[in-house]
């Protein structure tokens, strides 16, 4: 459990971390912060990377002059798409993997694309602003083969959307006496926004999952 008390006072602590990064790696902090974006966005299995409160923090060093704005902003947005794309193609190939075993549901599979052509673009542009959410959305995409295309432009205007407010955020407000004062709270109130819409899925389920088992039990 040591891992999770490090991440929670990464996240909770972002500022004093980004700043050591500064002093101890200079320019190479851009490389970390692409790989940081890149592999919560591009691996499944990293989905609890700090990517709301990593763009705000970063945006916050800009406004001081510890980076570039304007290269910050390219760069994380190339971090979020590739990220996305990697996923994407993960997703395709692991499905139609499974799509040759008769153990995989093929109406499954289908109903699966079929959602995705119908609801993919907003699904891919609202998942951004939702961790957890955002790292599954690209592979289910790419399970469900979503039309490539289709995928990508909505997946360029969702990543854009993401770190252009996420980071813009921090560029104006984040050295704000009373913000910066209160950074770690900044930051707890971002990630409980963020996730409150999951909270707000995973309540519903719950609550029709006992509606359901109620009316069996009639």
């Amino acid at each position: 459990m040591h891992w999770l008390t490090q991440l929670i006072d990464f996240v909770l602590h972002i500022d004093r971390h980004l700043a050591d990064f500064l002093r101890t790696y200079g320019t190479w902090t851009y490389a970390i912060l692409f790989a940081v974006v890149f592999v919560e966005t591009g691996l499944v299995v990293m989905p609890f990377l700090p990517g709301d409160s990593l763009l705000f923090a970063a945006g916050s060093f800009a406004a001081i002059g510890s980076l570039n704005i304007t290269q910050l902003v390219v760069l994380l947005i190339a971090a979020a798409v590739i990220g996305d794309n990697v996923n994407y193609w993960i997703g395709r190939r692991l499905g139609r993997g499974a799509s040759s075993h008769r153990w995989v549901r093929q109406d499954y599979l289908a109903r699966t694309h079929a959602f995705f052509e119908r609801h993919g673009s907003r699904t891919i542009v609202l998942a951004r602003f939702v961790p957890i959410i955002r790292t599954f959305t690209p592979f289910v995409a790419g399970v469900g083969e979503m039309t490539y295309a289709r995928f990508l432009a909505w997946d360029i205007a969702g990543g854009t959307l993401w770190v252009g407010l996420f980071t813009m955020a921090g560029y104006f407000f984040g050295n704000l006496p009373r913000v910066r004062e209160n950074f770690s709270l900044v930051i707890l109130g971002i990630i409980v926004i963020s996730t409150a819409p999951l909270a707000w899925e995973v309540l519903q389920g719950l609550r029709r999952r006992r509606s359901a088992d109620a009316a069996g039990a009639l």
